[in-house]
């Protein structure tokens, strides 16, 4: 398949009013207190992008959140956008995965990209862009799913695909859930450290996070497993533009 062709494809699945455009609360709540901590000792409005926004739903609870700043979302769904406009977020439309985006250089404080970097072809391209929009010592706080997670350590050594990850955009395959979820890149915490620091990035925490889908019974588990980032559900970055 051609580059046009999968960028297509990812376009009609992206476009397509079953997929879901928001992650749900846990992800909105925990990246509106990611940045109200970070945001905390800044005396001055920061000016904040989500990228990767969906339908605005954790954009505008990170606003609410943290009154005084200004937010702004991108993403490359026409019908996302509408969603996040009418919830009074400030939108703009690109790829995310585009070398350069419709933002003035090195003129943002903060990139937010919770939970998309996984979704994307290319990622090296998406994250030259965020250190190329973010001003010098800015801010990049990225979440993403952790292919080393425990529970997926345990399926691999039973021959099972892991959770999160897909050989398919159309069904899912060899794995538990029914939810075609779109990911295309999975990383381990010293993989995801490895290529921000590649990348001009100085992580300044990782740290780990539950995942809303784990059964209950095994949730204490999880939350358990937040302590030892590299075997956690979810890898949270903060990480600064050096």
């Amino acid at each position: 398949m051609t580059a046009t062709a999968t960028g297509n494809a990812l376009r009609d699945f992206y476009e397509d009013p079953a997929v879901p455009a928001s992650s749900g609360p846990d992800r909105a709540y925990r990246q509106a207190e990611m940045l109200a901590d970070l945001l905390a000792d800044v005396g001055r409005p920061a000016t904040i992008l989500d990228i990767g926004c969906g339908d605005g739903f954790a954009t505008g609870v990170a606003a609410h959140r943290n009154p005084g700043h200004h937010f702004a979302g991108l993403d490359w769904s026409a019908g996302s956008l509408t969603a996040a406009r009418q919830r009074g977020i400030a939108v703009l439309r690109a790829g995310l995965d585009s070398p350069s985006l419709p933002i003035r250089p090195a003129s943002v404080d903060v990139v937010v990209m919770s939970e998309v970097i996984e979704h994307l072809v290319d990622t090296d391209s998406a994250i030259e862009a965020a250190h190329h929009a973010l001003k010098p010592g800015g801010s990049l706080l990225l979440s993403t799913p952790n292919l080393a997670a425990w529970y997926n350590r345990g399926l691999l050594a039973a021959g099972i695909q892991p959770v999160f990850s897909e050989v398919s955009l159309r069904s899912v395959f060899g794995r538990p859930g029914s939810q075609v979820a779109g990911h295309l890149h999975m990383f381990t915490r010293r993989a995801l450290v490895e290529f921000l620091t590649a990348y001009g990035f100085t992580c300044v925490k990782v740290a780990g996070a539950r995942y809303h889908d784990v059964p209950a019974v095994l949730r204490p588990l999880d939350r358990l497993f937040c302590h030892w980032p590299s075997a956690a559900s979810i890898l949270l970055v903060h990480a600064r533009k050096t």
